[in-house]
């Protein structure tokens, strides 16, 4: 596999493990950029921002794990893209409630644009309302 494979797959792991923006920022411009379309991550803009969020997500959900179930390099427009399901039960403090106990088997995709060897831009492809409604969030 390609050198941005290789370092989109040690970012995905980064960040849906927890790690932050401290780890993550090793495989990123130091601006890049972040978007979702959905209201949880409405405010996030840049990558660091997003990772961070990551990182304070483990507070409520202290078990969250993910499965990586596709991961795939577009050579010719220099992205990286991975599909996974992210899980865990909101039983630690933090959140907009207390702790529920409910649990979230959480669909979704990252498409990383690369420049230069490093990610420029991320999307996250991800129904926010589904997945926080099963935490009992909304």
């Amino acid at each position: 596999m390609s050198t941005i494979y290789d370092k989109a797959r040690l970012f995905f792991d980064a960040c849906d493990s927890g790690q932050g923006w401290q780890v993550c920022k090793e495989y990123c411009h130091p601006d890049a950029t972040f978007s979702a379309q959905g209201a949880a991550l409405a405010d996030v803009k840049t990558l660091e921002g997003y990772t961070d969020w990551m990182k304070g997500f483990f507070t409520p959900v202290p078990d969250g794990r993910y499965e990586l179930r596709f991961f795939a390099e577009d050579h010719e427009r220099q992205c990286v893209a991975g599909y996974g399901v992210y899980y865990g039960t909101h039983t630690g403090p933090g959140g907009p409630v207390e702790p529920t106990g409910k649990t979230l088997s959480a669909e979704y995709m990252y498409a990383m644009q690369f420049e230069d060897g490093r990610i420029r831009h991320m999307t996250k492809i991800w129904n926010d309302i589904f997945g926080l409604q099963q935490l009992g969030w909304s």
